[in-house]
């Protein structure tokens, strides 16, 4: 399913409003960026090519009427849509409109979107831009591998913001390449030149976590001999990318959250700020929705990190991509461990396919690695796990009572002691007394 060329901006304080709109234009397959405030819009629209603007009129500290002016004269071929909940305003509305903008009132329907929307398209359509013209012809996209439908709509998305510095959320289950496409995006686009810098927040113990993103000052705390700079400083220019962000301690997320708002850095210790010119991408296999319910992820800040989302499929569903990610595998290892590229057997081949994939990439690429180790030429069915190929389940034995257990287990050694009680009491631990009680009852 391809995404249409329009990328669209919404902004609206109301988160609701906000993720319901993405959803309606998401299920259009229209590509989305989302800003909850005029002032994080216009810092997306310096970034971002945007085509449509979907705006609220009523927000704090600055309205939609300033956000339409100011786009009005600095991209003047942009279409516009107004959102509004307020009828009093019908006047201005009628004055907007004559500036080929249209309108919704609050509440409306997705059949009334669509037609608003498209009624905006026509009124004024944006000048034709040039598409990206990246083909991915051999299943190859940088380091990405696969021509599944999932991957190809993870390009697409990539495509989008690869030439911008809007903020990407990456989301996907352990071992999908999340920090894979954090570094497609960077390097296929035209801020590759800059550092590309990747921090696993899980990986840093929380107390130094904050100290390690943004930097210190001699003196700050107990330790701190000299002034150091951080992983932030050390990406500026270029991209940030933030791995298990949901291991950020809140002091962390409000120090974020301020660079995100005021491009700005301060290091630890000081009240100086440091301006900053980088893309941040951040990625989770958390559910940070369950984590703001629980208090532990801010709200405002998951809203200006989803700016842009991008759900990275589980191999389980993208099997199609399975033998060309082995293919690569078996090049790779086979040089490093063999000196020569190593093949498969189709029947292991089909087993790989077959498999659920719980562990994903990641599991695949530990599997090949063993599998290589211990074929010569060719991974066969033998070098295969067993935990891979089919097992036959057995239905359990009926549950017995522990006395029935234990009689079971003494007529078991018994056995095995041909009869003699002697090396079987000393086998269970009880002497013969006891077991002659026990074989009595």
């Amino acid at each position: 399913m391809s995404i249409l060329k329009e990328n669209i901006l919404i902004v609206d304080d109301d988160v609701h409003i906000l993720e319901l709109l993405q959803r309606h234009l998401q299920s259009l397959n229209y590509h989305t960026f989302k800003a909850i405030s005029v002032r994080e819009a216009v810092t997306i629209l310096k970034d971002t090519k945007i085509d449509v603007l979907i705006t609220d009129l009523k927000m704090p500290e600055v309205d939609g009427f300033e956000l339409l002016k100011f786009t009005s004269e600095h991209y003047p071929n942009m279409a516009k849509l107004v959102i509004t909940g307020f009828p009093s305003i019908q006047d201005s509305l009628a004055v907007i409109k004559s500036g080929a903008v249209e309108y919704l009132t609050k509440p409306f329907t997705k059949s009334e979107l669509i037609d608003a929307l498209n009624k905006t398209l026509d009124q004024n359509k944006p000048k034709s831009k040039t598409e990206s013209g990246t083909i991915v012809t051999d299943g190859k996209y940088g380091d990405i591998i696969g021509r599944s439908q999932g991957i190809k709509h993870v390009i697409q998305l990539i495509e989008r913001v690869k030439n911008n510095k809007a903020t990407v959320y990456i989301s996907g289950e352990s071992g999908t390449g999340k920090e894979l496409v954090a570094r497609s995006i960077h390097y296929q686009g035209q801020f590759s030149r800059g550092p590309f810098i990747a921090v696993n927040c899980g990986g840093i113990p929380e107390n130094l976590l904050e100290a390690e993103l943004f930097g210190y000052v001699k003196g700050a705390f107990t330790g701190a001999e000299t002034n150091r700079n951080g992983f932030f400083q050390a990406a500026n220019g270029g991209t940030i990318f933030l791995d298990e962000i949901g291991n950020a301690s809140l002091a962390v997320q409000s120090r974020l959250l301020r660079v995100l708002q005021e491009k700005e850095v301060i290091k630890v210790g000081t009240q100086k700020p440091e301006k900053m010119d980088l893309r941040i991408i951040t990625a989770t296999n958390s559910n940070l929705k369950e984590m703001i319910k629980a208090k532990t992820f801010r709200e405002d800040l998951y809203y200006r990190l989803t700016v842009v989302e991008i759900d990275v499929p589980p191999l389980r569903d993208r099997s199609e991509d399975i033998p060309l990610l082995v293919d690569k595998f078996l090049f790779k290892y086979g040089i490093e461990y063999k000196d020569r590229f190593v093949k498969i057997d189709p029947e292991a081949l089909t087993i790989l396919e077959r498999y659920t994939w719980p562990g994903n990439i990641r599991e695949l690429e530990n599997i090949l690695q063993r599998a290589i180790i211990l074929s010569d030429n060719i991974v066969t069915l033998e070098a295969l796990p067993a935990s891979l190929k089919y097992n036959i389940n057995f239905t359990e034995d009926d549950f017995v009572s522990l006395k029935d257990m234990e009689k079971q287990y003494i007529l078991k050694v018994l056995r095995a002691c041909k009869n003699n009680k002697t090396k079987a009491s000393q086998i269970l631990k009880i002497n013969r007394k006891t077991l002659r009680d026990k074989l009595k009852d």
